[in-house]
């Protein structure tokens, strides 16, 4: 239940993401639950490689590299799915900052009521 009820709200915060920057598009609240989905795959599968690899570079930048990973990924995740647009890399930086803030506060929000 726990799984489904994240799900839910990333796919809230994807469409609300996409409401509040015209660079990112997507095409309803379905579509912004299967970008959640592929979101979640992509965080999964591919991050921690990207991370590894980017070692050097990160701590170089004390970790703001990882904002820059983030951004790829969503630039990825729009690639693989038809009812998600984005429209270039500083959108997609953009994007993916707006969407973790919007993220942590639904978060936040829903687990303090639920305890």
């Amino acid at each position: 239940m726990k799984l489904l009820i994240k799900l839910l709200l990333n796919g809230l915060a994807v469409y609300a993401t996409a409401a509040l920057l015209p660079g990112i598009g997507v095409t309803g609240y379905f579509a912004a639950v299967l970008v959640a989905i592929v979101l979640g795959i992509l965080n999964t599968l591919l991050k921690p490689l990207l991370v590894v690899l980017t070692i050097p570079i990160t701590i170089f930048t004390l970790g703001l590299f990882l904002i820059v990973i983030d951004a790829l990924i969503l630039m990825l995740a729009g690639w693989f799915l038809d009812g998600f647009v984005v429209d270039g890399f500083w959108w997609a930086l953009l994007g993916s900052l707006i969407l973790a803030l919007i993220t942590s506060v639904l978060e936040k929000l829903v687990y303090d009521e639920r305890g």
